[in-house]
């Protein structure tokens, strides 16, 4: 079966050629490379993986295109890109021209970015990746309806939720009101989500039941042909291996083997056109 990991970071040290414009705290404590990550991956089974830049690196996606470019049939690329800078107009034209590239994701969760998603300053990017069909993953987990806005206002934007739009809050027993939210935008066409990151919002052990019964409601609401299966490797707790986060799904939610193969891989394969299927 064919599996692909919906969000996967990886950076490189802390140099000053590449300084990280954060710490990396919410990661691991040392730089993941593309080797160590397709290392693991192996070992869990995993056949791709979306390179995703973090925010710590600023707006560079060099790393990621170098990797995807090395291992076209591995790796590629949502990358980043500071639509609050003029230099974004210009660049978001020529985006689906990188090797390796495949859309962009965009974060709205911390002081200094959550007011971008609706404060006028991202009013042209929508409409910018609307017409060049340059689709968007996104995490803007306090403002899910105002994401709901945005894909009714540009039908012909494809948006991806990411980690079913949960936040550092909404762990345990907070995990049914946050999937309860994320399903009122599964009447959009136009909005799919990744079912990603899970093992992070619960403090329970493996295999997290807690959160199984959240899961299967987004499933089943969104279809598992716009559900997709992730990991956000650099952040999994402790208590969570890869091949852990792999096996949670394939072994444990009680998924039909046609629903595991387009939540696994398939349904993402097929929205962002990579692999060929």
């Amino acid at each position: 079966m064919m599996i692909i990991d919906s969000q996967v970071h990886i950076w490189g040290p802390n140099t000053p050629a590449r300084p990280w414009a954060e710490k990396a705290s919410a990661h691991m404590d040392e730089p993941l490379t593309a080797d160590m990550l397709s290392r693991v991956m192996d070992e869990a089974g995993v056949t791709q993986a979306i390179l995703v830049p973090p925010s710590l690196e600023g707006d560079r996606n060099d790393l990621a295109l170098a990797a995807a470019q090395a291992h076209p049939n591995r790796f590629a690329v949502m990358g980043r890109l500071l639509i609050d800078r003029p230099e974004a107009r210009v660049a978001i034209e020529r985006w689906k021209e990188q090797k390796g590239m495949l859309g962009i994701r965009l974060t709205f969760h911390r002081d200094h970015d959550r007011p971008l998603i609706d404060n006028g300053v991202a009013d042209w990017f929508w409409l910018a990746a609307e017409r060049l069909g340059i689709p968007i993953m996104v995490h803007a987990p306090e403002r899910l309806k105002v994401i709901a806005d945005i894909a009714r206002r540009h039908p012909g934007l494809t948006i991806i939720v990411d980690h079913m739009g949960f936040a550092r809050e909404t762990m345990d027993g907070e995990a049914p009101a946050g999937a309860q939210r994320v399903l009122e935008l599964a009447s959009l066409p136009n909005v799919s989500v990744k079912v990603s990151a899970m093992p992070c919002f619960s403090s329970d052990p493996y295999p997290f039941r807690n959160l199984h019964d959240p899961i299967r409601r987004v499933i089943d609401g969104f279809g598992p042909q716009r559900s997709y299966w992730g990991t956000d490797y650099s952040r999994l707790p402790p208590s969570c291996t890869y091949r852990q986060a792999v096996t949670m799904f394939t072994e444990e939610l009680g998924l039909s083997q046609s629903d595991l193969e387009w939540v696994m891989g398939k349904a993402l394969a097929k929205r962002l056109g990579w692999p060929a299927v």
